[in-house]
């Protein structure tokens, strides 16, 4: 479990005394604690879940990152990104841009869909099936790509 893996990674970098990692680790824990422990939760966190929870973390740094470049704090951008980069060597490798096209055309023919009015229903399905995958404005693209 991600979770499992997380904590022994928090004590491995701590022993190495990379202080990047284990503060990026450390948060990455704080946020599956906050979900094992929500309101209607069952204190299980399932590796979807996690995988989740890493790439919301993933792509919150990124954007953050990128205001700290827009104002002009290279620093702050560069810390930021070294704890995106730790971040992502838990989340499974992008999906190529064929295999998107190729994953999207099966739901859309599992869906039925046919026509743009329809993207909801492949959205739907496209996002849980492809989520920590791929970029949600990656499936959004194709997706209209596909059914115009």
């Amino acid at each position: 479990m991600l979770f499992d893996q997380i904590s022994a990674d928090i004590m491995t970098a701590m022993k190495a005394k990379e202080k990047i990692r284990v503060q990026a680790l450390r948060n990455i824990k704080k946020y599956f604690i906050e979900a094992k422990t929500a309101p209607g939760s069952n204190g299980e966190l399932t590796d979807d879940a996690a995988l989740k929870i890493l790439a919301k973390l993933a792509k919150q740094g990124r954007d953050t990152a990128q205001l700290y470049k827009d104002q002009g704090r290279p620093d702050l951008a560069e810390s930021e990104l070294a704890e995106v980069a730790v971040i992502e060597t838990y989340l499974p490798k992008p999906m190529t841009d064929e295999e998107l096209t190729a994953a999207l055309r099966e739901i859309i023919a599992e869906v039925g869909a046919t026509s743009p009015k329809e993207m909801g229903k492949v959205m739907g399905v496209a996002s849980k099936r492809l989520a920590g995958k791929a970029d949600g404005r990656a499936i959004s693209a194709k997706v209209k790509e596909l059914l115009a």
